[in-house]
C-alpha cells in the first residue's frame, strides 16, 4: 500500500512537472512550444539513432542476399545453371548487392561470388542477353501451348474429314499450315536460345563463377548457414547495446538538468527539462521492445515450434496460444477495471466535477447533500473537525489524510 501511494505521488509531481510552470498550468501558447519541442527532439534523437545504428554490420551486409541464394537456396548443375543464373539477374538489382564499404566485412565463401554477379551485372551486353534470353523462353512456352492445342485440332478435324469424305478438307489443310509455321517459328526460337546460352557460357565472368560452383561444397553450405544463424541471433542484441551507446548519455545529461532544476527550484529548466527526460526514454523504451520482439517471437518461438515438430507435439503450441489469450485478458481486465476505471477513480472524478459522490448527478451550488438520492456530501474531519468530502482521500481544509 505504501509502495502504492508513493508510486502514485512520483507520477503526480511528473505530470505536474510536465504540466504546470511555477506552480500555475501552462498557457495554450506555452503548451504548443513546448509539445513542438518535443516532436523536433524525437524525431532527431530518431534520425541520429538511425545514422549511428547504421554503422554497425547488418547480417545482410555479411552474407548478402544473394550469396544465400546461390549458395544454400539452389541447386546447380549444368541443366538448371542459365536459368538459376538468368533469375538471380533478374532479381536483384545492382544497388542490393554493391556496396563497396562493406566488402571487407563480407564473408569468405560470400566475396568471389558476389564479386562476380557483380561484373556479370555491370556487362550490359550479357544483362541484355539474359533478358532476350527469358522472353525468348516465354515465347517458346506460349508457342508450345498454341502448338499442343493445335495438334489436338487437327487431329480431331482429320478424323471428322475422314467421316464426312471431302467435305472440311480445307479446314483441316489451314491447321496444318499454321501448325508447320509455328512449329518452324519455335525451332527457331530455340536455336536463338541455343545462341544466346553459347554467348553466356563463353562470358569468362560466367565461366569463373561455373568453375566456383563445382568446387561448392555441402560442408560449404552449412558453414554459411550456420554462421547465418548465429549473426541472425546476436545481431538484435549487438543492435539494441549500439543504440544504448547514443540513447543512454542523452537519457543521463536530461536526468541531471531535470534533477538540478527541481532541486534549485528553476520552473522554466524544470518544464523542459522534464519534457526532454520523458521524450529522451521514448526511444529508449521502444527500442528495447523491438529488441525483445526481435529475439523472443522470431527466434525463441520458432525454435520451441520446430521443436514441438520434431516431437510431434505441434499442436500443444495451440494450448500455449489459449493460455496467452487468457493471461493477457485477465491482465487487461484488471488493469481497466481496478487501475483505470476503479470505483476509487470514479470518486475522484465526481468530486473533482462538482458530482454526487453517490449517483453522480451534478449537485447545486452549495448543496451539503444530494437533491436527487439524499447522500450527503460531507463529514467531519477527523483532524481539524471542518466539513470535507465524505470519499475524499485527504480533508480539503487541513490537507491530512483520513
Amino acid at each position: 500500500m505504501g509502495l502504492d501511494l508513493h508510486l502514485k505521488d512520483k507520477l503526480g509531481r511528473v505530470k505536474t512537472n510536465l504540466t504546470s510552470l511555477d506552480d500555475q498550468p501552462l498557457g495554450k501558447a506555452a503548451l504548443v512550444i513546448i509539445i513542438f519541442l518535443d516532436i523536433f527532439i524525437l524525431t532527431a534523437i530518431f534520425n541520429g539513432l538511425g545514422d549511428h545504428t547504421r554503422q554497425l554490420s547488418a547480417p545482410d551486409d555479411h552474407i548478402p542476399g544473394i550469396c544465400r541464394e546461390i549458395v544454400v537456396d539452389r541447386q546447380w548443375n549444368p541443366t538448371n545453371r542459365i536459368d538459376n543464373l538468368s533469375q538471380i539477374i533478374t532479381s536483384y538489382s545492382q544497388s542490393y548487392y554493391r556496396s563497396s564499404d562493406k566488402k571487407k566485412e563480407r564473408h569468405p565463401l560470400c566475396a568471389s561470388y558476389v564479386e562476380l554477379v557483380d561484373q556479370i551485372k555491370q556487362d550490359k551486353a550479357l544483362t541484355s542477353a539474359f533478358e532476350e534470353r527469358s522472353k525468348s523462353e516465354g515465347e517458346v512456352k506460349e508457342l508450345q501451348r498454341s502448338i499442343n492445342s493445335l495438334k489436338g485440332a487437327y487431329d480431331t478435324s482429320l478424323l471428322e474429314t475422314i467421316a464426312q469424305q471431302q467435305e472440311g478438307q480445307a479446314r483441316v489443310d489451314a491447321i496444318k499450315e499454321d501448325l508447320q509455321k509455328k512449329t518452324s517459328d519455335l525451332n527457331g526460337l530455340k536455336q536463338r536460345i541455343a545462341a544466346m546460352e553459347q554467348t553466356i557460357n563463353e562470358n569468362a565472368g560466367v565461366k569463373s563463377l561455373w568453375e566456383r560452383l563445382q568446387n561448392l561444397r555441402e560442408q560449404d553450405r552449412q558453414t554459411l548457414l550456420s554462421d547465418l544463424r548465429t549473426l541472425n541471433f546476436w545481431y538484435p542484441v549487438k543492435k539494441l547495446g549500439m543504440q544504448m551507446v547514443f540513447l543512454l548519455p542523452l537519457l543521463a545529461v536530461f536526468y541531471f538538468w531535470n534533477s538540478a532544476s527541481i532541486r534549485k527550484n528553476r520552473g522554466l529548466q524544470t518544464l523542459v527539462s522534464s519534457h526532454l527526460l520523458v521524450v529522451s526514454f521514448i526511444p529508449v523504451f521502444c527500442k528495447i521492445i523491438e529488441t525483445v520482439y526481435d529475439i523472443i517471437p522470431k527466434k525463441l518461438l520458432k525454435t520451441l515450434i520446430d521443436l514441438l515438430e520434431s516431437l510431434k507435439l505441434v499442436a500443444i503450441w495451440h494450448y500455449l496460444v489459449i493460455a496467452l489469450a487468457v493471461a493477457a485478458a485477465v491482465f487487461l481486465i484488471y488493469i481497466f477495471q481496478k487501475k483505470l476505471f476503479s470505483r476509487e477513480k470514479l470518486l475522484e472524478r465526481r468530486i473533482a466535477k462538482g458530482e454526487c459522490q453517490q449517483c453522480g448527478k451534478h449537485l447545486p451550488d452549495g448543496a451539503q447533500a444530494c437533491p436527487f438520492c439524499g447522500f450527503v456530501q460531507f463529514r467531519l474531519c477527523s483532524h481539524c473537525n471542518s466539513p470535507t468530502h465524505v470519499h475524499g482521500k485527504y480533508c480539503r481544509v487541513c490537507g491530512e489524510h483520513g
